[in-house]
């Protein structure tokens, strides 16, 4: 086929898991639903219990009530539309939709970045230098930081979906995968990518390893400061302000790891497939169990909102 400029006709095929294996299709439809489900009700959860607990309106539950929305819209990236082509018997996406997908795919997953950043800079700041921390983590800070985070995911998803919006798609691809992943998109194209390929290194370095550095030098400071506390008692209850937010941060990232590491060793897409599905669907998912089992404010404030459903329900309930 010519070579040509006619993208908006193209189509995309996700493969997704089970190419060659119909019949495992129901029970891969019932998993990725339930963890959906668990998902979005998990995540929703910990955004009400802090909404209604003024207990909890500091900067470190409001950070993670950000991160809260952003998995919740992470999942609901390439979820709801796997679930759809699973059940329609259909592999298609458009080149629109695709792009779309691509585009929030990258601004959510940046998204996530930055706030465990950002909240590895709050744990720093309330153990490091406590007395200060109100003064410095005030709510004008905290609301020009979720803006910041906000404003550079949003330019880097523009970034790269202008420059996938000047490639030219000769055919129908076929995508080894349940999203429309940038590498992916990229690599598939007739024209010249050269471009985009370095564009994705250096936003890559720039944005994944720059605040893993800063999420690494705030530890190594919070582990000074623990190690200079004189009893073991402070030194748990210093430790454990941070314990919830290391646990998120290692998952996220061994996660993120161990994609691009298989990748790398393998040249199977469809393990890529499966190793992505750590970090854009389980780890979300795990999330909220995280905070919520790890965290006695969360767990009290989960009590209280469950608490005042229950008293509500025969008030609103039929006589």
């Amino acid at each position: 086929m010519e070579q040509g400029n006619d993208t908006q006709l193209s189509e995309f095929f996700l493969l997704g898991f089970s190419e060659n294996q119909p019949q495992i299709q129901p029970l891969i439809f019932g998993l990725f639903l339930s963890m959906y489900l668990v998902t979005v009700f998990g995540n929703l959860l910990i955004i009400m219990a802090i909404a209604v607990d003024s207990h909890l309106h500091t900067p470190m539950y409001i950070f993670l009530s950000n991160l809260s929305f952003v998995d919740i819209c992470f999942t609901s990236t390439t979820v709801p539309k796997m679930l759809v082509n699973i059940q329609t018997q259909s592999k298609v996406i458009t080149y629109a939709g695709c792009i779309t997908q691509m585009y929030f795919l990258l601004l959510f997953s940046g998204l996530d970045i930055f706030l465990l950043t950002v909240m590895a800079y709050d744990r720093y700041v309330a153990i490091c230098h406590p007395l200060h921390y109100m003064i410095i983590m005030n709510t004008r800070r905290c609301g020009l930081l979720i803006l910041a985070c906000w404003i550079i995911g949003i330019l880097n998803s523009l970034l790269h979906s202008f420059l996938v919006l000047r490639l030219s798609f000769c055919t129908n691809l076929e995508i080894p995968h349940f999203f429309c992943e940038l590498n992916q998109v990229v690599h598939h194209a007739c024209s010249d990518t050269s471009l985009n390929d370095m564009v994705i290194y250096i936003t890559a370095m720039l944005l994944a390893v720059g605040p893993l550095s800063g999420i690494l030098y705030s530890y190594s400071k919070i582990v000074s400061s623990i190690r200079a506390i004189s009893s073991a008692q402070g030194k748990y209850k210093a430790f454990s302000t941070c314990a919830s937010h290391l646990s998120v941060v290692s998952l996220f990232y061994c996660t993120l790891l161990g994609v691009y590491l298989s990748s790398a060793v393998t040249q199977n897409p469809h393990a890529t497939a499966t190793a992505s599905l750590m970090y854009t669907v389980v780890t979300p998912m795990l999330n909220p169990f995280i905070y919520s089992l790890r965290n006695k404010d969360i767990k009290k404030a989960l009590k209280i909102l469950l608490g005042s459903v229950t008293r509500r329900g025969p008030i609103d309930s039929p006589s």
